[in-house]
């Protein structure tokens, strides 16, 4: 499923991350081992978090970048991510799409009260 160095995007501790994969994974792996990454500004730079390693499941994930991709993310150092233009726009649909389902959800429960 996922590869060593895969990266991809995750729902992380109730937050949208970008993630790579800490180790390859198999398809019957149900949870995965991953550093985690936030966004840094609006370049596409992303820094790993403060605790950068996390064990989520597979269900967390809500897509996985192609290898195109993948070759094309530069690393500028160590615990530092900047991703191609394709990968960031893809990372922030996820993140507005993620956001906007929460404050349904939020609003759909103060409605009920």
């Amino acid at each position: 499923m996922m590869r060593d160095g895969c990266l991809g995007v995750a729902i992380v501790s109730r937050q949208v991350m970008v993630i790579k994969a800490a180790r390859s994974h198999t398809r019957s792996d149900r949870f995965l081992d991953v550093y985690t990454f936030v966004p840094f500004g609006a370049d596409r730079v992303f820094l790993a978090t403060d605790v950068p390693k996390a064990r989520i499941t597979t269900s967390d994930i809500l897509t996985i970048f192609p290898p195109d991709d993948i070759r094309r993310t530069r690393s500028p150092s160590p615990g530092m991510l900047e991703l191609p233009e394709d990968a960031f726009t893809e990372f922030n649909l996820l993140s507005s799409r993620t956001q906007e389902r929460y404050e349904k959800l939020w609003n759909a429960w103060a409605l009920s009260k």
